[in-house]
C-alpha cells in the first residue's frame, strides 16, 4: 500500500469514527477548537508562579513553537496538500476551515511544542501534557481537517525541535542573564509604594 493511500486510510479510519459514534463529535469538536485556550491560560499560570524553572520551561516551549513553525513552514514548501474535506468525498466535516496548505498540522505542532516541553521539564507528571497532545492531534482528524500525515509531521517536527532547545536553551547565558533582567524589573513594579506624610 503506498503512503498517500495509508494516509487516506488511516484518515477514514478516525474520520469515519464520527459517524459511527455521533455522541462524541461535540467533544472531539471542543478539543479541536478550544483546548488552545486551555494551553494559553496553563501557559499564563507557569509565568506568573514567578518560578525560575517554571519560566524556563515557557521560554523553552516558546521558542520551540517558532523554530517548529520555521520547519514547519520549510516542509509545507516540500509538499503540500488540501484539508481531506476538500480533496475527498463523504468526510464527516463537524468544523469550518479555509481550504489552504494542511500539511504539516499548525495545531499540531503548537501543542506537541509545548507539551513535549512541559514533559521534558516536568517528566513524570508532564505524561498528561502528552497525552493531551495527542488527543488534540486525534481530533483534528477527527473532525476531518487534517490528514494523520499532517498530525505526524507535525508532532516529529515539534518533539525533536523540543528536545534540542531543551538541552540548548537554558544553558544559553544571555536567555538567563534576561529572565534576571526581567524579573528585577517586574520586583520594582510590583512592591509596594510607600507613602510619605506631607508635614
Amino acid at each position: 500500500m503506498a503512503l498517500s493511500e495509508t494516509n487516506i486510510y488511516l484518515f477514514r479510519l478516525i474520520n469515519d469514527l464520527g459517524k459511527q459514534y455521533p455522541h462524541f463529535n461535540s467533544s472531539f469538536v471542543f478539543i479541536a477548537e478550544y483546548m488552545v485556550y486551555f494551553l494559553a491560560l496553563s501557559v499564563i499560570y507557569f509565568w506568573f508562579r514567578r518560578n525560575e524553572h517554571s519560566r524556563i520551561m515557557v521560554i523553552c516551549a516558546g521558542s520551540t513553537f517558532i523554530v517548529s513553525e520555521m520547519i514547519g513552514k520549510i516542509a509545507g514548501k516540500i509538499h503540500s496538500n488540501y484539508q481531506p474535506f476538500a480533496e475527498l468525498p463523504n468526510v464527516n466535516q463537524l468544523i469550518e476551515k479555509a481550504v489552504d496548505n494542511s500539511f504539516p498540522s499548525d495545531h499540531t505542532i503548537l501543542f506537541f511544542s509545548f507539551c513535549m516541553t512541559f514533559w521534558l521539564f516536568k517528566k513524570g507528571s508532564g505524561l498528561l501534557w502528552l497525552l493531551l497532545a495527542i488527543i488534540v492531534g486525534i481530533s483534528r482528524i477527527w473532525v476531518g481537517v487534517h490528514y494523520p500525515a499532517d498530525v505526524i509531521v507535525g508532532a516529529v517536527i515539534s518533539i525533536f525541535s523540543a528536545i534540542v532547545v531543551y538541552f540548548t536553551l537554558p544553558k544559553l547565558t544571555f536567555i538567563n542573564h534576561a529572565l534576571e533582567l526581567y524579573e528585577k524589573i517586574e520586583r520594582y513594579v510590583s512592591r509596594p509604594k510607600i507613602k510619605t506624610k506631607d508635614f
